[in-house]
């Protein structure tokens, strides 16, 4: 009987384990996989590819199967570091094509509930990056929670005595959307934040 197959339910398990499934969707994703075996066959060789060829950039600590990064190695501009709290924030940040420094990814955020401080993260290897000269602005992109304005708060802190220009990501209402609709924090921090036109 299935439901006492220890390898599916171990399979099922394994799913469980990722970020937003649940009992039912790893069960959907185990039966959907179990349906056409070469499908079990490619997830099975591109978990193992990533296993062995992905690794944190040396430089930025991105995810990257090269070292340094395609970024680091490029033609960027290295005066410019964006900090951000993982590499998936990177991509986000790529994908528009409105930057052309280099990154930073601190692998988390200060969370002293969640028993993270600053030692958890990069922060002393962008104080080296920093140190080291060339830097003139460090913009920190970290998430608009309380964690990352804590860490976005300690970077600007730790970052002062190097005489870099430390930024922020810009706030507020997202384009198209009704002020109505908004919630009060963010049209709080949209006044704080306005441009003069």
């Amino acid at each position: 009987m299935l439901t006492k197959s220890s390898s599916l339910m171990r399979l099922v398990g394994e799913l469980k384990k990722l970020p937003g499934i649940g009992e039912r969707t790893a069960l959907r994703l185990a039966f959907h996989l179990l349906k056409a075996p070469h499908n079990l066959t490619a997830l099975a060789e591109s978990l193992q590819e990533v296993r062995n060829r992905v690794h944190a950039c040396s430089t930025c600590f991105a995810v990257t199967e090269d070292d340094p990064c395609a970024i680091c190695a490029g033609n960027r501009d290295a005066g410019t570091i964006c900090v951000v709290e993982n590499s998936q924030d990177l991509m986000a940040l790529e994908r528009s094509n409105a930057y052309q420094g280099v990154y930073h990814v601190l692998e988390g955020a200060i969370s002293p509930l969640g028993g993270i401080g600053p030692s958890d993260l990069r922060i002393a290897e962008l104080l080296e990056r920093v140190g080291r000269g060339g830097v003139g602005e460090v913009v920190v992109a970290t998430n608009f929670t309380v964690e990352g304005e804590a860490t976005a708060l300690y970077l600007t802190k730790v970052l002062k005595p190097y005489g870099v220009k430390v930024t922020r990501l810009a706030h507020g209402i997202p384009l198209g959307s009704d002020i109505e609709f908004v919630d009060a924090a963010t049209v709080q921090w949209a006044l704080q934040g306005r441009n003069e036109l």
